[in-house]
């Protein structure tokens, strides 16, 4: 059975794991939810019951390769659209990342519809998807919560595929295992040194029997920090490998400041919203770094990389011409991580999109256009074509395969756009429409498309056509972006920047849901 048929599969029983040192747990029982309101329709139609399959989102952009594709049945369709409700709930704390969620596991001895969030300063909180009501919250030790600390984590938690634990970041650089039943830490596991100036951005991801996380730096590239990848083993804890972006024949966790290239400055950052995305079947991890020096031996600054599934060896990478350029303007490659696309005729293609405004198509078979092998040779790429309004591509684009075709829906500040994969031959991304709205990483679920813009609102579209079938009010916010299945839209929203104390957490949900 795949990982991913395992997230999906039946119900399993929870059992109780005793708390581990290193944190806290409350838990309560009072709903923190504002009243349910209608989004639109007739009493009578928002009264029906609407079916909605059950299903999971189990990290960000659903599965280990981030496609953005959720579960092909959610109940909302445009012929239901006009019956969801809003359910606001209010959270301590900023989520600036993504929500999962399990369906039908037991917390607390009953079985509840789990949405998890981690928040800034490292919470992670767990509400009852039909209620709003609050379940339970790990507070980790160690961080400092003041409003306005700057050490703050954006990464999305992800759960283990028995569906009986939860992964979670803080910012003391800490990857914490938790209790879906209860809260309680079961180990942690600290990946960087410095948390004043290496932080976890981005989001966690699940590979066979390994956690991977990747670290980078804050914004303002404040040096030294050095992005690192590593693997930890889902059932003890134990770190297995770790591969540098700098200093990479040295495999452990190194202080950046110990490394001659990011002595005195910040460099090569992993830090788009999936973080690593794992190719199936072999399990090897792909990430793309950010602006920093390279030289194709130790040192792969604005790179897409290609390692081995343990994370313990670079296979190949792809490394622009214009690195340097891109290097000394802060034009970040790894503003976005590699998008997977299905084979394609033969080809086993990914994109990469950049703060250079565009998407870059390469060829998996051999990155550098050449070889399949790491080293210094620059280029190479297969085709390009400019990102939505030529912005800077820092949301992950979506992959969604219909009716034979593969469609790439990608979001900048500048719009959205769907693009159609062509020609065998020579491979490229075709516009097929756009749109001048902003938008965070978009998401197709139940064949709808669904874009979450940061200055306030959830746009609906048919995907093929860009059609806007309903705008959905919500609340501004940053590197948010939604989650869709079982009868529900859950988006998180504000922004870390704010320091604000508390944010919320709309959920649009048919009847009953």
């Amino acid at each position: 059975m795949s990982r991913h048929t395992m997230l999906r599969a039946g119900l399993l029983v929870c059992a109780l794991v005793l708390a581990a040192c290193g944190g806290k747990v409350a838990t309560s029982s009072g709903a923190q939810n504002s009243p349910s309101t209608s989004a639109g329709g007739s009493a009578s139609a928002a009264a029906a019951r609407v079916p909605a399959p059950a299903a999971d989102w189990p990290e960000f952009g659903d599965n280990a390769q981030a496609t953005g594709v959720g579960p092909a049945h959610t109940g909302i369709t445009p012929a239901t659209l006009g019956r969801l409700r809003l359910r606001t709930v209010r959270i301590d704390g900023v989520a600036d990342s993504t929500a999962i969620e399990l369906h039908g596991v037991r917390v607390n001895g009953s079985r509840r519809d789990l949405v998890a969030v981690t928040t800034s300063y490292g919470k992670t909180i767990a509400i009852d998807a039909r209620t709003g009501r609050r379940l339970w919250e790990f507070d980790p030790a160690g961080v400092n919560s003041t409003p306005g600390n700057p050490q703050v984590t954006t990464a999305s938690p992800a759960a283990d595929p028995d569906r009986r634990f939860i992964y979670s970041a803080s910012p003391n650089g800490v990857i914490h295992k938790l209790s879906v039943a209860t809260g309680h830490q079961v180990w942690s596991q600290r990946i960087l040194f410095d948390p004043v100036h290496e932080k976890i951005a981005s989001s966690l991801t699940i590979s066979g029997r390994w956690v991977v996380a990747v670290t980078g730096g804050y914004y303002g590239d404040a040096p030294p920090y050095d992005g690192h990848v590593v693997t930890i083993d889902r059932a003890s804890g134990r770190i297995d490998h770790v591969w540098n972006t700098e200093c990479s024949s040295r495999h452990a966790l190194i202080r950046a400041s110990s490394c001659p290239a990011t002595r005195n400055r910040g460099d090569n950052a992993i830090w788009g919203r999936p973080g690593a995305v794992i190719e199936p079947g072999s399990g090897r991890i792909l990430v793309a770094t950010g602006n920093g020096p390279f030289d194709g031996r130790t040192t792969w600054g604005d790179s897409v990389l290609e390692l081995s599934a343990d994370a313990g060896r670079l296979l190949q990478n792809w490394t622009p011409a214009n690195q340097v350029s891109l290097y000394h303007s802060d034009t970040d490659l790894g503003s976005s991580s590699p998008v997977q696309l299905p084979p394609f005729h033969g080809a086993r293609l990914i994109i990469q999109g950049g703060k250079d405004g565009l998407l870059h198509l390469l060829n998996l078979a051999r990155l550098n256009g050449a070889i399949a092998a790491a080293g210094p040779r620059l280029g190479g790429q297969v085709s390009q074509v400019s990102a939505p309004g030529g912005g800077e591509v820092v949301a992950q684009p979506a992959v969604w395969t219909h009716g034979g075709q593969v469609y790439v829906f990608a979001t900048t500040s500048s719009g959205t756009a769907a693009y159609r994969l062509v020609d065998p031959r020579h491979p490229r991304l075709a516009p097929v429409w756009s749109d001048g709205t902003a938008g965070t990483s978009p998401v197709v679920a139940g064949g709808l498309l669904y874009v979450y813009d940061p200055g306030g609102g959830i746009d609906i579209r048919r995907p093929l056509t860009g059609a806007l079938l309903r705008r959905l009010p919500a609340g501004s916010g940053h590197w948010n972006s939604p989650i869709v299945a079982g009868g529900r839209i859950i988006e998180t929203t504000g922004n870390y920047h704010s320091s604000a104390t508390a944010s919320t957490i709309d959920i649009y949900h048919l009847p009953g849901r």
